[in-house]
């Protein structure tokens, strides 16, 4: 029987976050949607358009025998900037907030490592504004935003903002790259 872990990320916008994730070897699955607000079962236009607190996020599925919850998280601090607060590129609002909700005390503690690690190596110069919380309720985003860069890569924004986080990935990260 094959091993599940689930993990929870927001990094910007969960078109680009999904794209970035699918394509690891050990991801079984990865589902876009809302977390960390204060209703019950938000649209992505009251996301946007509401103060609901919930940002965009990823809920990902992986066999951990084959990719580790750290693996995730080094991924994560690559593809997005975690020292951007509310934004990520032209995407802006606290729905685009950096955010690791862990599903476990252990994925707190790694969590918590994983962030001391990135703030000693000095690869960011401006302060990680990270969020690292419990996951209360993961919602599930509308159809419509499932695959979205699989079903067109050739859009603008796929080719702008999403593109350049895939190369970033395959050059940081291609022993965890799986085929396509």
């Amino acid at each position: 029987m094959k091993k599940v872990e689930t993990a929870v990320l927001g990094g910007g916008c969960f078109w680009c976050t999904e794209a970035v994730f699918q394509r690891l070897k050990g991801v079984l699955k990865v589902t876009p949607g809302y977390s960390g607000g204060k209703i019950e079962n938000p649209s992505y236009y009251e996301v946007v358009e509401k103060d609901t607190g919930h940002a965009e996020v990823i809920q990902i599925e992986f066999n951990p025998d084959i990719i580790s919850y750290n693996d995730l998280l080094d991924a994560f601090w690559q593809v997005h900037n975690p020292t951007s607060l509310n934004r990520q590129g032209n995407d802006v609002g606290t729905q685009y907030r950096s955010v690791i909700l862990y599903t476990s005390n252990a994925q707190k503690l790694e969590a918590e490592d994983s962030l001391k690690k990135l703030k000693e190596s000095g690869q960011y110069e401006g302060q990680i504004v990270t969020e690292i919380r419990p996951l209360v309720k993961f919602f599930k985003a509308e159809d419509y935003h499932k695959n979205y860069y699989n079903r067109n890569k050739e859009e603008p924004y796929c080719q702008i903002v999403i593109n350049p986080k895939l190369e970033k990935l395959k050059q940081k990260f291609s022993n965890l790259i799986s085929a396509e």
